[in-house]
């Protein structure tokens, strides 16, 4: 299950890519907006995160108009390594060598066509683990 959130920026480009995910049959859960009146995205961002650290949800896809604050939000929660990504090969790194269990974008700075391409990939890589996942767990000790 992927966990989604948006907020009034990002709103159009999660409907597309809850569109996306429908055609390969992959389930989701939207966490909002539900649509493009103005709103947190702070809100949004936690509350996906949250599903996801939880274990309700796998994975996450979190998107406003720049993706960064929504990314901000999403990893001030335990256990939420969000990716901000514009492109397909950070989207590909960020989970081979970071275990990132969500995807942050900006629909102000991706389009339709490369937002479903980034989605793709991170949703299909495998993070590589061994010196990685030392990494990672550095990482982890961090948290509060």
């Amino acid at each position: 299950m992927i966990a989604l959130g948006s907020d009034h920026g990002g709103f159009d480009l999660k409907e597309r890519i809850k569109k996306y995910l429908d055609s390969r049959q992959l389930p989701y859960r939207d966490y909002g907006c539900d649509s493009k009146e103005s709103c947190d995205y702070p809100v949004f961002g936690q509350a996906a995160a949250q599903a996801v650290a939880s274990g309700e949800c796998d994975k996450g896809i979190v998107i406003c108009t720049t993706g960064i604050g929504i990314s901000i939000a999403a990893n001030k929660v335990k256990g939420i390594r969000c990716a901000l990504c514009a492109d397909s090969l950070s989207a590909e790194m960020c989970r081979r060598h970071n275990d990132a269990n969500m995807l942050a974008m900006g629909a102000g700075i991706v389009g339709g066509s490369l937002a479903e391409r980034i989605v793709e990939v991170f949703l299909q890589t495998e993070f590589e683990g061994g010196r990685h996942a030392r990494r990672v767990q550095l990482i982890s000790n961090m948290e509060l």
